[in-house]
């Protein structure tokens, strides 16, 4: 079993950055894929961004490619996520996810194991 905690999250101003960080504790992580979804207010959950379990790879929406760098340390279990040059659109609750290897990166399905999320807020 492997139990996920998000932390980071916070009311920043638009055009600020943050850093969402994955902690994983129980089965280690490091054989899994990363991903990173939110989910806005009255909108269903979306992809993020993933990293695959080896780190070579990654792939982002396209509403954050440039803006947003996903990460892993394999050895210590974690992931992060940079945001850079936020929009009040990126305003959601962030859940980080890991999964086994293969399947699409963008589906939820994919996924074995959630986080409860941490709360993202960009003011305009």
């Amino acid at each position: 079993q492997v139990q996920l905690v998000e932390s980071g999250g916070g009311l920043v101003q638009a055009g600020g950055s943050l850093r969402l960080s994955c902690a994983s504790s129980g089965r280690a992580t490091s054989s899994y894929d990363m991903g990173w979804f939110r989910q806005a207010p009255g909108k269903d959950r979306e992809f993020v961004a993933a990293i695959l379990w080896s780190g070579d790879s990654t792939s982002y929406a396209d509403s954050v490619k440039g803006r947003f760098t996903i990460s892993r340390d394999r050895a210590k279990n974690t992931a992060s996520l940079q945001m850079s040059s936020l929009k009040p659109e990126d305003t959601a609750v962030y859940y980080c996810a890991a999964g086994g290897v293969g399947g699409l990166w963008m589906d939820e399905k994919k996924y074995l194991y959630w986080g409860q999320g941490t709360r993202v807020t960009v003011s305009s």
